[in-house]
């Protein structure tokens, strides 16, 4: 049995670019960066930075495309391809790894952020206002005092 398998989270470096193939279908391609801390032989502290290419197709393309930005988190699962072709310019036979994404899972906003979409201003002015405009469903009301062990029931 074989397996190709690629599960990725990390940031964009680039924000999405949504293009057509021939047949109708959106293809968006951008690149994410994860990152990886390990101990190097004397002891010290090493952060590693990993580039990859992801291309999404259909639907997933255009929502990705509308909600994802350069810097944006997101976790990407599909598989790795290779992909060649022949220079025009110079002959060279080109290769390019990338991850065709089956699924993207978008990262969580950051605090004043937006991410894609139409923003609202209101809500970030003012957080009595917005949460009464966005709905019960999109606000939690945490309490305000601090929550005591001895009072969970379990």
């Amino acid at each position: 049995m074989y397996l190709n398998k690629a599960l990725i989270y990390g940031n964009l470096t680039r924000d999405p670019e949504l293009k057509s193939l021939p047949s109708g279908t959106k293809v968006a391609t951008f690149g994410m960066a994860t990152n990886r801390r390990y101990k190097d032989q004397n002891g010290n502290w090493q952060d590693q930075a990993d580039f990859h290419n992801v291309v999404v197709f259909g639907r997933q393309a255009e929502t990705s495309a509308q909600y994802l930005k350069k810097g944006s988190g997101a976790f990407v699962e599909g598989r790795m391809q290779t992909r060649s072709w022949d220079d025009k310019q110079t002959g060279q036979k080109k290769y390019r790894t990338e991850v065709v994404a089956e699924r993207v899972q978008f990262g969580p906003i950051g605090q004043n952020r937006t991410q894609g979409g139409p923003s609202n201003n209101n809500a970030q002015n003012n957080p009595e206002k917005g949460a009464t405009e966005k709905g019960a469903e999109d606000s939690i009301q945490y309490p305000e005092e601090d929550i005591n062990a001895e009072d969970i029931p379990f």
